[in-house]
């Protein structure tokens, strides 16, 4: 069975020493993984991991071991959407900050990968598109990962048009984390944290942001805290606008009941 896991340093290296040996990748910039990472670790961008053809250097009876650090976390749960469906896959918490902070050894070789046979395909998650993330702001609760100013409409620096999905709840990424480190908080905080939002057991949850990345440790969260059926609109806000007939939303929604 499939472990969904956000893993300390310690345990991140129990891990990483574990036999048979997982595969551990890095998604920071290449320059600060040739600073240093994690031994034993490769670098893949997450654009090459979500290709949907990548052939990625990873056995399938492997576990996957996942490092970003506390700026690319939300590169790192992008990466952890992509590659659950594979089986067993586990994310540093707090990055390789974290790592280094607990001590944790820091190698500068280079891994050669070895073949694999690993080939990255979707729907190993759900996800919504534009139909369906408007039907779950409407039915259940569709989360926006988004600062609040960018979920309001009162600021907008990347898309065209600035506001949010009707009917969708704002939760910034940042509200999931007990402080600026970039670690999720507990379960049961998190729990709670849904619930305060507007997410309801026996109600559809999902998320998106602005372009479907950060809206992915959203969802991790939200596996964390025991809702591994919610879904993800990758296109997000930025493929929301792209049709001119849907509507958008501005100012402070209501909080579902």
């Amino acid at each position: 069975m499939a472990r969904y896991d956000c893993l300390t340093p310690a345990d991140f290296a129990t891990a990483v020493a574990a036999r048979p040996s997982p595969f551990v990748v890095d998604v920071r910039d290449a320059t600060e993984f040739e600073a240093g990472h994690v031994p034993g670790s490769r670098s893949i961008p997450v654009h090459e991991i979500g290709h949907r053809r990548a052939e990625l250097p990873i056995s399938r009876i492997t576990r996957v071991l996942v490092v970003g650090d506390s700026i690319k976390r939300m590169q790192a749960a992008a990466a952890w959407f992509v590659l659950m469906g594979f089986g067993d896959v586990g994310v540093l918490d707090g990055g390789f900050a974290a790592w280094t902070e607990a001590g944790e050894p820091v190698s500068i070789d280079e891994v050669l990968p070895e073949p694999g046979d690993v080939v990255v395909r979707p729907g190993r998650l759900p996800v919504l598109d534009a139909a369906g993330a408007a039907a779950m702001a409407h039915d259940g609760a569709l989360l926006d990962a988004r600062i609040g100013p960018r979920y309001r409409g009162e600021t907008e620096p990347v898309d065209p048009v600035a506001g949010h999905i009707p009917g969708a709840l704002n939760l910034p990424s940042a509200d999931l984390s007990s402080s600026s480190d970039g670690r999720l908080l507990p379960a049961g905080p998190l729990r709670s944290v849904f619930e305060a939002a507007g997410v309801r057991a026996n109600a559809p949850v999902g998320a998106y942001c602005g372009s479907g990345v950060t809206a992915a440790r959203t969802v991790l969260a939200l596996h964390l805290a025991g809702r591994t059926d919610a879904a993800l609109y990758v296109g997000s806000w930025s493929h929301w606008v792209t049709d001119p007939s849907r509507p958008v939303a501005r100012g402070q929604e209501a909080t579902h009941g």
